[in-house]
């Protein structure tokens, strides 16, 4: 390791086997470095990385299951967790918020009183809000407030973080040492967010862990099981891309819970704040009015459409050609947005789904030239002028993200007319699926 590395400050995850600890230290540094697995006593060795949240660079050490007594290897895990805790900076001391404090955390917590060494309590496996009444039991562990968190889907773990970087000691930054700002870590503006959205069920999360090449979200087949939005960036042949696997949505009538209302909530602000949603649809139910609703409310946030048939090996020839017929009459206001048949589970057909996102995103971002956007205009005029004796005088684009374009007008354009003027332009500016927006103002 270099002297720099071990320069850093040393946060330390402790506490007893199967509480999560490696599946927090996977989420704290990004990515899978430790092996995670549902038994106690994976993690043997310390394992140590370089972690940085909001510019902040610290040592983050995983170690293994401390427990009173076992085997000999149990005594040297539990002997290499202590010295974790004598040489860190802070400790993450992880408890199970489902099974409650136990005498292996009581005895764990006397150990870090005893010690000294800045601590916070990490209640992990708090999934969503109704679980949070679980925290109050670890008072008894006398090691201040209780932060509950779930390690798996990421729920709370930013405030988390920040707590933990207020503990470190502050580093002075040696001169030409790059240093990281929030945005960065968060991606930056060149990186593409692409949320995965649909109906409970029809496969976001097993496409979702394909697309990453990990097994990042829960996978079950009972409906409802993410829980809270997850989201990681990938590396791919079209650039950074951030995907966000969101919570499945059902019809507000039919949420029956508050948690379920707030992981509709995250899902809904995943959506907006994409610039590409994939419309996860299951094949073997085809396009249902629930799926149409959602087409409707992604369409209405501005942000491109890719509509993904889930589950397409599954179904035989007379309903492919019923869904055919479904997706140009349910989703008819989708226009030109490019329709997959895929299945998520075997991997067939997912190698296009890059190359869509990328040409939608490209779209997206596209800016024309007031002279080329006049020049469309008029030509379009040309071929067929406005009724009434309407005339677009000029037109210039305002913005991306999607592209806005605004008409100067001598009178009100009738509908049909915006839509043959926006045919045009999404045509000539080879716009594809992104959405296009349209403003007129009039002009004496």
């Amino acid at each position: 390791m270099s002297t720099e590395f071990n320069d850093l400050p040393v946060v330390a995850i402790v506490g007893r086997p199967n509480v999560g600890k490696s599946t927090l230290f996977n989420r704290i540094i990004g990515r899978r470095a430790a092996i995670v697995e549902e038994r106690p006593g994976v993690t043997r060795d310390r394992k140590e990385m370089e972690a940085e949240w909001l510019g902040h660079r610290f040592r983050l050490v995983d170690t293994g299951g401390w427990m009173p007594r076992g085997s000999s290897l149990d005594l040297k895990v539990s002997d290499q967790s202590e010295r974790a805790m004598g040489d860190a900076d802070a400790v993450l001391f992880v408890v199970d918020g489902t099974t409650g404090v136990t005498e292996e955390d009581d005895r764990v917590a006397t150990l870090l009183r005893r010690l000294e060494v800045p601590t916070i309590l990490v209640v992990n496996k708090i999934d969503n809000p109704s679980r949070e009444h679980q925290v109050w039991d670890f008072y008894s562990l006398g090691l201040g407030d209780p932060v509950p968190l779930s390690a798996l889907h990421g729920r709370n773990t930013g405030d988390f973080l920040d707590m933990v970087v207020a503990l470190l000691p502050e580093r002075e930054v040696e001169p030409g040492e790059p240093e990281f700002s929030g945005s960065e870590r968060e991606g930056g503006g060149d990186v593409v967010g692409v949320a995965l959205v649909g109906r409970p069920n029809v496969g976001k999360s097993t496409l979702f862990n394909r697309l990453i090449g990990e097994d990042r979200a829960v996978v079950h087949d009972m409906p409802g099981t993410t829980r809270d939005s997850v989201d990681t960036v990938v590396e791919t042949p079209e650039g950074p891309i951030r995907f966000i696997d969101t919570a499945g949505m059902r019809r507000r009538s039919r949420i029956d819970e508050g948690t379920e209302y707030y992981s509709m909530v995250r899902a809904l602000q995943a959506v907006d704040g994409a610039d590409v949603a994939l419309l996860v649809i299951d094949a073997n139910e085809g396009v249902t009015h629930q799926d149409q609703r959602l087409a409707e409310r992604i369409d209405a946030a501005g942000c491109p459409v890719v509509v993904l048939l889930n589950k397409w090996d599954q179904v035989d020839a007379e309903q492919r050609e019923t869904i055919g017929h479904q997706i140009g009459d349910k989703l008819h206001f989708l226009g030109e947005s490019p329709v997959l048949r895929i299945s998520a589970l075997t991997g067939r057909g997912v190698q296009r789904l890059l190359p869509a996102v990328g040409a939608a995103v490209e779209a997206y971002h596209r800016r024309v030239p007031t002279r080329r956007v006049n020049q469309v205009i008029q030509a379009a005029q040309a071929a067929q002028p406005g009724p009434h004796g309407v005339k677009v005088q000029y037109a210039t684009q305002g913005a991306t993200d999607p592209p806005t374009f605004t008409l100067f007008a001598n009178k009100t354009i009738p509908a049909s007319y915006m839509r043959y003027l926006e045919r045009r332009l999404r045509e000539e500016f080879d716009l594809g699926a992104t959405p296009v927006k349209l403003r007129v103002r009039k002009r004496d």
